[in-house]
């Protein structure tokens, strides 16, 4: 039996909570006396919190000492935390349970690879924690993506080696990570934006049965 390593970045991929990080984001960007656009936020997306917060303050030529820099990086947590909190089954993104299912029928490695320090709780609200094997989030890695971290440790979890690992993902940084180890990456979203990839889905409902039975045996 053919046996690879499927790993789903989380926000974006399994559940959209992009637009969650979009509202804390910009209500703190806002406090700060910074505007904040949905296409900055798209520069964010796979990015840490602390990359993300140095970006806004970038933007809005603010400069703050780390104390500050603590509070701001709370507060915006606190508010997303907030948002999240509502999170229910009704968050998942089309026809991922299917392919979670069809995967765990066909006893492959499944594991999530998240910059988010909120992956367990996210998927504990939307009902999919078991549906994982391993789970490697930002609690668990030192460097962001595009820095493979995250993956490699998802391929060692699972014992499967990078090369026989799929990666899905909506962020540039993602795929990058993945191509960087000889990964299969397949982008979730944009063609135009996720070019990079080896493949690229507007969304799992235009991924068929066949397409994934063929990254299993090839």
């Amino acid at each position: 039996m053919n046996k690879k390593g499927f790993i789903f970045d989380l926000d974006g991929v399994i559940v959209d909570t992009a637009k969650y990080h979009f509202l804390a984001w910009k209500k703190l960007a806002n406090t700060i006396g910074i505007d904040f656009s949905e296409t900055q936020n798209e520069k964010l997306k796979g990015v840490s919190r602390i990359k993300s917060l140095e970006k806004i303050l970038q933007w809005g030529n603010i400069r703050i000492n780390n104390n500050e820099f603590e509070k701001l990086m709370a507060k915006k947590n606190e508010d997303y935390l907030g948002y999240i909190d509502a999170m229910d089954e009704n968050e998942i993104l089309s026809d991922i349970p299917k392919v979670l299912h069809f995967l765990q029928k066909e006893k492959q490695g499944i594991a999530l690879g998240s910059a988010s320090k909120n992956a367990r709780m996210i998927l504990e609200k939307v009902t999919l924690l078991k549906k994982f094997d391993y789970i490697v989030d930002g609690n668990d890695v030192i460097k962001g993506k595009p820095n493979p971290e995250v993956f490699l440790k998802a391929s060692k979890l699972l014992q499967i080696n990078p090369e026989n690992c799929i990666v899905f993902e909506d962020s540039v940084a993602g795929i990058q990570a993945a191509n960087s180890v000889k990964m299969m990456s397949i982008g979730i979203g944009d063609k135009k934006t996720l070019y990079e990839a080896d493949y690229v889905f507007k969304d799992f409902t235009e991924i068929s049965t066949d397409f994934m039975k063929d990254l299993i045996n090839n």
